[in-house]
């Protein structure tokens, strides 16, 4: 399955011009792929205003979406600020290329900005079936919590997409790769470069790692751009099968 990352640059609280950017990188630089992945909140930035934001279900970013599936015959996916039932979501929204559409809501809020008080937390994960492709979904500060991302479904592929400063992205280096390795799991994160309307500066760090924690692609820091990769499932199940780590893992619940 070729995958298609896009560390892009986002205009904050700019609707219009992020999705003309990031069209812009679609077009220009990717072809022939089976999916694409856009940063956390991939029309505004990391904002902690959502009422000036805010899509809902049948908005025009969810018809955009379909229009780039449409186009590019492949699957979308990012995050972006969902209004639903009085209440604002991070949510992870994910088109297939069949245009049909399910969605994540960033369980973890990073309450260092304050995002628990303003956005409602979700209670349920995502595992999507793609092109044999079992593929877990989360969103940034999700990956500090490795319970959360516990590979109890057997998912082959696990994505973030993040809004991760440049400040702590030594962290978002070693997480990425620990998820990787204890999972046994292909891992894409998928950050944003440029500065937000708070002034805070991202460096992408956006990367594909095996399932044995190695580097397999990796955008240059601070810069827009696109990473094509195609990835191997028979690589990932060939591993897991000759190393059954999963087999002596502890068993436990989750209660929310």
């Amino acid at each position: 399955m070729k995958v298609s990352l896009i560390q892009s640059n986002l205009v904050w609280e700019n609707e219009l011009k992020n999705l003309s950017n990031l069209e812009s990188l679609i077009n220009t630089k990717i072809s022939n792929t089976d999916i694409i992945i856009l940063p956390e909140m991939f029309t505004s930035g990391f904002t902690m205003e959502p009422n000036n934001v805010f899509s809902t279900m049948k908005s025009d970013v969810i018809t955009w979406m379909k229009k780039i599936v449409y186009q590019k015959d492949c699957a979308l996916a990012g995050s972006l600020v969902i209004k639903e039932d009085n209440h604002y979501y991070n949510r992870l929204i994910f088109v297939s290329n069949l245009g049909e559409v399910s969605f994540y809501d960033k369980r973890h809020l990073f309450r260092m900005a304050h995002e628990h008080q303003k956005y409602t937390p979700g209670n349920r994960h995502l595992l999507t079936e793609y092109h044999g492709w079992n593929i877990m979904w989360q969103i940034c500060y999700d990956l500090r919590f490795p319970v959360w991302s516990r590979n109890v479904q057997n998912y082959d592929l696990l994505i973030y997409v993040a809004n991760w400063p440049e400040k702590r992205i030594e962290a978002w280096d070693i997480l990425l790769k620990a998820r990787a390795i204890e999972n046994q799991s292909y891992v894409i994160g998928v950050n944003r470069v440029g500065f937000d309307g708070n002034n805070i500066p991202y460096n992408g760090h956006s990367v594909v790692i095996s399932p044995k924690g190695e580097v397999l692609a990796q955008l240059p820091d601070d810069k827009e751009g696109v990473i094509n990769y195609r990835l191997n499932l028979e690589k990932r199940t060939e591993f897991s099968r000759k190393f059954p780590v999963s087999l002596d893992r502890d068993n436990f619940s989750i209660d929310f």
